[in-house]
């Protein structure tokens, strides 16, 4: 079908206008014929003619214009309140049709969009109420204080066995829950808690977080239930402390027991010459199985932290006493609170590491700085460093590169500075070398 003649707006308007002109001036011309010599008549009677005609014809180009503009104010409100399913027609070829085009051009895009908005939406909310993680959006704006503004499946079996949650008040569902998830709450922050007891404990993971949603305030709480991850991770540990152990075991009890046959087979025969030197070995095979079992037994067993107040210099002339170093820069002036014992056992183990990495001894540094309200302890070296593989796995416990070890050095390391309230980091330095950080906070004594 071929499109209508293109006639602009005002093309047409002219040609209107041209066209009542023409009328105008042959009815004056015909009137004057008539009526000679009565200019002012003639006048008269062509407007009384031209005017009422003017009017009617140009009402009834404007009248469709004026319906189109309000059906476009139409429109336009229903797209305001996310109606996009309007579009329009004119029958005209000119600039309106132009017009009417981009505007329903624009209602298909906006249709479109619209469509995948709630598509993605319909998924997302399929996978958020599907998802195992309890989740929680809670309202912090002095009007709905606490409120519960969105719950997905496993947050409403958690709280409320399965009843709809929007529009409670935490606390309210709160007290129908476990205590621990209380306290858990009212600690701030992420962390571990436990609900339950004996078989029926369970192990979860609370993590918060606040952000601004429509200019109000909002904080969305997420619970994952770890249980059985956990004593999956439980029995992989056990596993392969199982293995470990062993495999000590065997290296050691093998020789012994194969020493102790020796020496009974030279008694026998009456020669006791060797017995002092089978029994030297067999003894040092004995300390070093319990220097070995120690090692786990203190581990596991890391008491909590006794806060006491640390001198530096002293402290550090301790430490130097046992194992070699280079101070590096000025230690605070002033003391610390923290436990000198379990500190000095960290240390230890982070310097010694430090002389097995291949590392010149003149090279082995520690450097104690304050740095605000955090105070930072580096031991560094020169060695072989780590690679990436290893710096992953390093401070996991029983993990160990050395043919020798039992992988505890630097996770005990790790289990005193976090039972201070701390951390540990491992970076590979500049020109070869390690550094391993210890950050804790810089409790003072006063």
């Amino acid at each position: 079908m071929r499109p209508p003649l293109r006639l602009s707006l005002v093309t047409r308007f002219s040609a209107l206008v041209g066209t009542l002109l023409t009328v105008g001036i042959i009815l004056a011309l015909g009137l004057d014929h008539l009526l000679p010599g009565r200019p002012l008549l003639v006048a008269a009677l062509c407007l009384a003619c031209v005017i009422p005609l003017a009017v009617i014809t140009v009402r009834s180009q404007v009248q469709p214009i004026l319906s189109l503009f309000r059906a476009l104010e139409g429109t336009v409100t229903s797209y305001r309140d996310g109606d996009f399913s309007f579009s329009l027609h004119w029958p005209q070829n000119d600039e309106l049709a132009d017009l009417i085009g981009a505007h329903n051009a624009l209602g298909d895009v906006l249709r479109e969009q619209r469509r995948d908005l709630v598509q993605r939406e319909l998924l997302l909310d399929t996978m958020v109420q599907n998802t195992p993680v309890a989740m929680l959006l809670v309202a912090d704006v002095p009007q709905r204080a606490g409120a519960v503004v969105y719950a997905n499946l496993a947050a409403r079996q958690l709280l409320a066995e399965g009843r709809k949650l929007e529009g409670h008040a935490l606390d309210e569902l709160l007290a129908g829950a476990s205590p621990a998830l209380g306290e858990a709450l009212a600690r701030g922050g992420d962390g571990l808690f436990t609900a339950g007891e004996g078989e029926e404990e369970q192990v979860y993971h609370l993590a918060r977080s606040s952000f601004s949603l429509n200019g109000r305030k909002h904080e969305l709480l997420l619970l994952r239930h770890l249980t059985a991850e956990l004593r999956r991770q439980e029995v992989q540990t056990w596993k392969k402390v199982i293995r470990v152990i062993s495999h000590e075991l065997n290296n050691s009890l093998a020789p012994l027991a194969s020493l102790a046959h020796s020496g009974a087979e030279l008694v026998r025969r009456g020669q006791t010459e060797r017995l002092p030197q089978i029994l030297e070995t067999i003894g040092e095979r004995t300390r070093h199985l319990e220097s070995f079992i120690l090692g786990y037994a203190r581990f596991a067993k890391l008491p909590t932290p006794r806060l006491e107040r640390c001198a530096w210099p002293s402290f550090i002339a301790r430490l130097a006493s046992q194992v070699p170093f280079r101070l590096d820069g000025e230690l605070p002036p002033e003391p610390a609170l923290l436990d000198q014992a379990q500190l000095e056992q960290a240390l230890l183990n982070l310097l010694k590491n430090a002389h097995e990495s291949g590392s010149p001894p003149g090279e082995v540094e520690l450097q104690v700085r304050r740095a605000q309200d955090l105070l930072r302890i580096e031991v560094l070296d020169r060695g072989s460093g780590m690679s990436e593989a290893v710096l992953t796995n390093a401070l996991v416990p029983f993990y160990s590169t050395k043919r020798s070890g039992t992988g505890l050095g630097l996770a005990l390391a790790r289990e005193i500075a976090e039972a201070h309230g701390g951390r540990i980091l491992l970076a590979n330095r500049e020109g070869g070398g390690l550094a391993v950080t210890m950050i804790l906070p810089a409790l003072t004594s006063h």
